[in-house]
């Protein structure tokens, strides 16, 4: 059974969403999450500040990072955060709420990616820039006040599937302290019990996921073969960093994430997981009014406060 504090969440998620009209474009429906996310936002936690801005270059273009910043002087660890949104939709001002809580309770510099959105801009756009991103964090770390030895990455969803994959892509090159991956699509397997289970959701409804798919790989064929579409399809995930990967019971992407953790643990990756139990897609998002949601949260901050230096 769906965790009965989610059902105002929906109601209320629903009755938002209804405002955008049927057939909207990519543009309006994004205009629309702004805002809905705006009017939903959570009070900032105390000490954490949010208005540092920075632009980074990268092979698919400049890209915007907003930074979150826990109280103190630091060094801090840090962490960078890919949002959600079906790689088409989404910002660092939609997850505010998330990256906000995860600077002030791990005690992390959250680097929120704007990264290029489809279908106008596919991968690999946001995979480069998100790679980009995570290079020059590594480099610019001391101006910025981060432990180059403490940098983890991570991501909800959509913003999962890049974190892991940019992990995968620079292992070697460079050292993560830990992977969030958060509800994250690391295949696309439409066969999985979970989809089968969870056809309409809710939240992500599997009769739209093929047309999403396909927006951000129109190249379908990546979306079974290339690591860094699908990070599930690699030859090899050995010396990856530890990773907390959260899934829920009521979610169409619950056993890509499972059949993920199972490939880290087998490849001898440290991995905590976290099934959800009650929860649906996106649950983050429900935190003011599910105390699950909440709770989870900060089973991953403090799984991220306790992630040492890389060796």
């Amino acid at each position: 059974m769906i965790d009965p504090t989610l059902t105002p969440f929906l109601d209320t998620w629903a009755q938002k969403w209804a405002r955008v009209p049927a057939g909207a474009d990519a543009a309006a429906r994004r205009a629309a999450f702004e805002e809905i996310a705006r009017e939903m936002r959570l009070p900032t936690p105390e000490g954490v500040t949010c208005d540092e801005e920075h632009t980074i270059d990268s092979p698919a273009g400049p890209v915007r990072v907003r930074v979150f910043r826990p109280a103190g002087a630091g060094p801090h660890p840090a962490l960078i955060y890919m949002h959600g949104g079906a790689w088409m939709q989404g910002s660092p001002e939609t997850h505010w709420d998330i990256t906000a809580r995860l600077a002030d309770w791990a005690g992390h510099v959250v680097v929120s990616v704007d990264y290029a959105l489809a279908p106008e801009r596919p991968f690999p756009a946001a995979f480069d820039q998100v790679r980009a991103v995570a290079l020059w964090l590594h480099q610019a770390a001391p101006g910025l006040r981060v432990d180059p030895n403490r940098i983890s990455i991570g991501g909800d969803s959509a913003g999962g599937n890049l974190a892991a994959a940019v992990a995968l892509n620079l292992r070697g090159q460079m050292a993560f302290a830990g992977q969030l991956l958060i509800y994250p699509a690391c295949d696309f397997d439409g066969s999985r019990p979970s989809y089968r289970e969870n056809p309409d959701g809710p939240i992500i409804a599997v009769k739209g996921m093929e047309g999403v798919n396909r927006a951000y790989s129109p190249d379908t064929r990546l979306l079974s073969s290339d690591p860094r579409v699908a990070p599930l399809v690699a030859d090899d995930h050995s010396g990856l960093a530890p990773a907390f990967i959260a899934v829920a019971e009521h979610d169409p992407l619950r056993d890509s994430g499972l059949a993920y953790a199972d490939c880290l643990t087998t490849a001898g990756v440290e991995v905590s997981l976290d099934r959800g139990p009650g929860l649906i897609h996106g649950y983050l998002r429900a935190m003011d009014y599910c105390p699950a949601s909440m709770a989870a949260l900060e089973r991953m901050a403090a799984w991220l406060a306790n992630r040492g230096p890389v060796s």
